[in-house]
């Protein structure tokens, strides 16, 4: 992992971005305002665009699911400069970060189980509410006390040197977060064996030289928990800019869970206007997808003031 590309506070040219959807369904018109906005930026920045199926989360993976995406990004006129990347077949890196982490004393077994978590929790004082984060106790952090290990964890700082990480979006602007204090230690691996999105996602970009990720304000929580990370890695630190959310008629985030349509690509062009719209880009007017998509990115350019 480590190379010289060491600091992480240096963005590395060319500019590499990607895509990287999980295959738990087809795209939806949330997945494709990403999707669009990643491409456009690659290609305003005359970069490279990858696409990356984040699969690592087999139980929620749908069959053929995978197949489906590629064939909607083809007819949509997306297409990535590399051929794509399963994260499912990248076993050997994760275990090769993991093991490194460990070695050097940065990451530790866990034998919790989430009910052990909420009790640690409710003794200090700090009972689990519903959808808020669970600042792990550290419980396990100076061994397994007997329990048989279950999770990987990466450890955020103490009471006495706690983890702040500030970082600036390229849209939602200075950000800031407490890990120690509004994370904790944070699993790499799972009780069940899959790999923690947190790992694979900074394994993979480092490892594909990302140098911009693009994609909706709903992960931009997890942004400095990748930064630290990164930093435990010897791995860059890409630019961030974290997109507003496609929203339903109650106001939820579009998504496969709570039910989102897959696209209709019967008239492609309505569907990347649609999402173009989202993205709060004036309207471009184009026959076909690959005249319109040039005009997209040259108003995508103008919208964040990118030289081209």
């Amino acid at each position: 992992m480590e190379d010289e590309k060491t600091n992480p506070a240096v963005t590395v040219k060319p500019y590499i971005g990607r895509f990287a959807p999980s295959p738990t369904g087809a795209l939806h018109a949330g997945s494709l305002v990403a999707a669009l906005a990643s491409w456009l930026d690659a290609r305003a920045h005359g970069g490279r665009w990858l696409l990356r199926i984040e699969d690592t989360d087999t139980p929620r993976c749908v069959c053929g699911a995978d197949r489906e995406i590629l064939r909607q990004l083809d007819v949509l006129g997306l297409h990535p400069d590399e051929p794509p990347l399963w994260q499912s077949q990248r076993e050997a890196f994760y275990q090769q970060a993991l093991d490194g982490l460990v070695q050097r004393g940065l990451a530790y077994a866990c034998g919790c189980t989430r009910r052990d978590i909420d009790a640690a929790l409710q003794a200090q004082g700090h009972a689990h509410q519903r959808h808020e984060e669970r600042v792990y106790p550290g419980t396990c952090r100076d061994g397994l006390h007997g329990k048989p290990a279950r999770a990987w964890r990466l450890r955020c700082g103490t009471e006495a040197a706690p983890v702040r990480i500030a970082w600036h979006d390229r849209r939602l602007g200075a950000q800031a977060q407490d890990l120690t204090h509004q994370v904790g230690d944070f699993v790499l691996r799972r009780a069940d064996g899959i790999w923690a999105y947190q790992l694979a996602v900074v394994v993979d970009d480092a490892l594909q030289g990302v140098t911009h990720v693009v994609r909706g304000e709903d992960l931009a929580d997890n942004t400095p928990r990748q930064i630290w990370l990164q930093r435990q890695l010897g791995a860059p630190q890409p630019a961030y800019l974290h997109l507003p959310l496609v929203r339903d008629a109650r106001g939820e985030k579009l998504s496969k869970q709570h039910g989102a349509p897959p696209l209709a690509l019967d008239d492609p062009l309505a569907a990347l206007q649609a999402a173009a719209q989202a993205l709060e880009l004036p309207r471009v007017e184009a026959g076909e997808v690959v005249s319109w998509l040039s005009g997209a990115t040259a108003a995508w350019a103008r919208r964040w003031a990118i030289e081209t």
